[in-house]
Formats: structure tokens, C-alpha cells, sequence
């Protein structure tokens, strides 16, 4: 399958991104008096400002988004955690143009779509995770089979893989890397090649070929 990847511009994502962080705050609102309180952070492409979409397919853009539950007592059960948050992003998606949650394995996933051309606009995956005091971190985890959620650790951060980035940005190869990044996302012929994958290859290869 051929595909013609390329960066969103920055100018076409903020707005989309800025009411996503309105409905977040909505969220928060919703469930911080009767719940619990929560705090996010952008991971994946979006913390990396590498959001890419295939120019001519219908899946967009997406956003990636760690929901940190401030839950330390273990007030709620991880169904509970992700039942509630689940509906409160049901009850606020549609003021901002948003379907309901897709509740899938490890995240739950919310989007924008133009019905008219059968196309998805943007979309927003959340993943519902807790901070230990260890340094780790575990996530949701939704065992369809089952129909159990449970707690599951996230693997650890590769840190050299990020100090190999702070290289290479250091380094003002950062350019490269985008460019590296995107010819293997339009050349990946692999469904189950996730971006995560051709990200971590990019910055081996060029970290390997400058560094030497």
C-alpha cells in the first residue's frame, strides 16, 4: 500500500489542540468533586511535534494523551476509574464535535469525523495511567476476552534512546530526523510496524551515522 505521509502544520492542529485541552478541563471538572482529580501529559508524536497524516486517506491526525489518576488510596477499581472518565468524555465530546469513546485495549479513543465524506477528521487516544512511587508506571488495561480491567505496568522509558535524541537535537540533526522519519513512515509496508517502532529505528540509524 502506498502511502503520502506528511507533518500537520503547526497552524492546523493548535486550534484542534486547544479545544481538546478544553474538553480535558471539562473532564477534570466533571469528576473532580465526586471522583477523583487527574492531570495530563502529551506523549508519543504529539510531545515529539512529529503529528503526521496520510494526505488522501480518511484517519487524520492524532493526538496522544497519558491521564494521570491522582487515586492513591484506591478509592475506585480500575473499571470504575475507566467507566467514569469514559462517560464524562461522552457526556462533554459532543459540545466540541467529538463521537463516543471507542474503549479499546490500553487506551480509550475519541473522533472528530466529516460523515459526509466517510472520513475521520482528527482523533485523541487516551491512555488512563498511575504514577508509582518507583518511578514506573501502569496503565488500564481493558482484557476484552474477559471483560476485566486491570492494572498493568507500562514498560520502562528507554533512556538511551532519549539521550541519543538530546544528541542529536544538540547536534542540530533534528531536521534529519524528521526527514528520515517520514520517508520510512511512507515506505513502511508492515501494518503491525507501529510509528513508535520507525521513530526508535530513525534515531539509532543517525544517531549511529554522526556519532562516531
Amino acid at each position: 500500500m502506498k502511502h503520502n505521509f506528511q507533518y500537520v502544520p503547526r497552524s492546523e492542529y493548535l486550534p484542534i489542540k486547544k479545544e481538546l485541552e478544553e474538553l480535558i478541563h471539562a473532564v477534570q471538572n466533571e469528576l473532580r468533586d465526586d471522583y477523583f482529580t487527574f492531570s495530563f501529559t502529551y506523549v508519543g508524536s504529539t510531545h515529539r511535534k512529529l503529528i503526521t497524516q496520510d494526505v488522501g486517506g480518511n484517519q487524520g491526525y492524532d493526538f496522544d494523551v497519558n491521564i494521570h489518576v491522582n487515586d492513591d488510596n484506591e478509592g475506585f477499581s480500575p473499571e470504575e476509574i475507566r467507566r467514569v472518565i469514559r462517560k464524562a468524555f461522552d457526556k462533554h465530546g459532543k459540545t466540541f464535535g467529538y463521537d463516543f469513546c471507542e474503549d479499546s485495549t490500553r487506551v480509550l479513543t475519541i473522533k472528530r469525523k466529516d460523515r459526509f465524506r466517510s472520513k475521520i477528521l482528527s482523533s485523541c487516544d487516551f491512555a488512563i495511567v498511575y504514577d508509582c512511587s518507583d518511578g514506573r508506571q501502569q496503565y488500564i488495561h481493558f482484557n476484552k476476552k474477559q471483560k476485566i480491567y486491570k492494572w498493568e505496568y507500562l514498560p520502562m522509558s528507554n533512556e538511551e534512546l532519549e539521550k541519543r535524541v538530546q544528541w542529536l537535537k544538540e547536534n542540530s540533526l533534528w531536521n534529519e530526523v524528521r526527514e528520515v522519519y517520514i520517508e520510512k513512515k511512507n515506505c513502511n509496508c508492515n501494518p503491525d510496524k507501529r510509528s513508535r517502532s520507525l521513530y526508535a529505528e530513525t534515531i539509532n540509524e543517525l544517531y549511529r551515522l554522526y556519532r562516531k
